[in-house]
């Protein structure tokens, strides 16, 4: 039976509190820094005999508003805020492990080069295009339509990487590999279309940028076995122990955010804590 442990606090408090070389997996997806505040709201359709819409059998609905989520997205100096981060993740990982740094287009450049200076150079894996097409689009511009994950290991010569664990994709021109092939998929490559968690969707907690399900997946049976250990600092949603409980991992789960812990309670059916447990403490 795997573990999953949520706390609640200051990510960077934590992590220090945890012991070195116990996460086979960190993936950290922080805040933009887009300088504003994201937000979404859940919405429902319930039946209503004054309703406006119209649905199956010619019965009315209301649209209900549900609970606004949100957090601010804004730092004066967002890399005194992440660094110190990134150190502890470094040292949280096992010699086996693999880092996973979730940034947009805003920060993903500074990033590389700060975690070039930190895990060195040849500890660079990949840099993973998330490509999604959904929302508005701009007309002044090539729209933005993509996420940056960058993925360094800890150890370039004792990493882990599962490749036959990984969900395929169909080929982009089946008729050029043989039905074999065809029938079995493509490995992905380091560009992952995957449309994000649509508002309408099964998947949708409400709670804004919330990633999909497969995305985490993905990374997570690449990257560990059954049993190991996952990390997730910024916590949001709860969808790296979403994914990670489907998979048979552990995870610990860190957020301050009231309305994250509030979501993932209900999501995970856990109960947070302050403070992480005895087995995964720091001797120092």
């Amino acid at each position: 039976m795997n573990a999953t442990h949520l706390i609640e606090g200051d990510n960077l408090n934590v992590m220090r509190s945890l012991a070195d070389g116990t996460f086979q997996v960190v993936y950290l997806d922080p805040p933009f820094n887009t300088g504003r505040r994201q937000e979404r709201q859940t919405m429902s359709t319930q039946k209503s005999s004054t309703g406006t819409r119209v649905g199956f059998g010619g019965a009315n609905y209301d649209t209900v508003k549900g609970v606004l989520y949100g957090y601010d997205d804004a730092f004066e100096d967002y890399w005194e805020f992440l660094e110190p981060r990134l150190r502890e993740a470094h040292r949280l990982l096992t010699d086996s492990g693999t880092l996973y740094l979730h940034l947009d287009y805003r920060e993903a450049h500074y990033a590389k080069v700060a975690l070039d200076a930190l895990f060195g150079r040849e500890n660079f894996l990949n840099e993973i295009i998330w490509a999604y097409d959904y929302g508005a689009k701009s007309t002044k511009r090539w729209p933005t339509k993509h996420d940056t994950i960058l993925v360094y290991v800890k150890n370039p010569k004792t990493y882990f990487f599962d490749s036959d664990t990984v969900d395929r994709e169909p080929y982009m021109a089946p008729g050029l590999v043989t039905p074999e092939k065809r029938e079995r998929g493509k490995l992905p490559t380091d560009v992952w279309w995957h449309t994000i968690v649509s508002p309408t969707g099964s998947e949708k907690t409400g709670y804004a940028t919330q990633k999909p399900v497969g995305i985490l997946r993905r990374i997570i049976a690449a990257s560990s076995r059954p049993g190991d250990w996952v990390l997730d600092p910024f916590a949001g949603s709860g969808t790296t122990g979403a994914a990670a409980r489907a998979l048979d991992r552990n995870t610990v789960l860190i957020d301050r955010n009231p309305d994250s812990i509030a979501v993932i309670e209900s999501r995970l059916d856990v109960t947070a804590s302050p403070t992480v447990p005895e087995s995964l403490r720091s001797a120092r």
